[in-house]
């Protein structure tokens, strides 16, 4: 599991290789991850928008925007957490994501909520420490 924390806003992230859904041969690799966002805040917020950075092994990036995430912008009260699951597909059997959610406090606040950096890791990746 992977964790960042921002404003009291905690973003945990578990990713899952999807075995039944890629196929190393045509160069494709999915994996599933399940996000968590609880608020340990004074203040009720609201996801607004998400933008995430993903880079594949090969060090290609693409970033992607939008509103909300798995088309919804839930607020998030004090003391509670939202669960959703994605996912992400590469041509390379590594890569890694990171991003951020822009969220609004019921003051009206913006706020910009780090998504921790996560590794996407299949069984046939080939592995070096540096």
């Amino acid at each position: 599991m992977f964790t960042a924390v921002s404003h009291e806003i905690v973003v945990n992230v578990e990713p899952s290789y999807l075995p039944g859904e890629s196929d190393p041969d045509e160069h494709r690799y999915v994996w599933s991850y399940r996000v968590v966002i609880a608020n340990h805040g004074l203040r009720a917020v609201q996801l607004m928008t998400r933008s995430w950075e993903i880079t594949d092994a090969n060090g290609f990036q693409r970033t992607v925007t939008g509103p909300g995430v798995v088309g919804q912008q839930p607020i998030i009260e004090p003391g509670e957490a939202f669960e959703y699951t994605s996912g992400c597909p590469l041509s390379t059997p590594s890569g890694i994501m990171s991003g951020s959610y822009r969220m609004v406090d019921d003051r009206g606040t913006a706020l910009d909520v780090a998504i921790p950096a996560f590794s996407l890791d299949s069984p046939t990746a080939v592995r070096t420490l540096n």
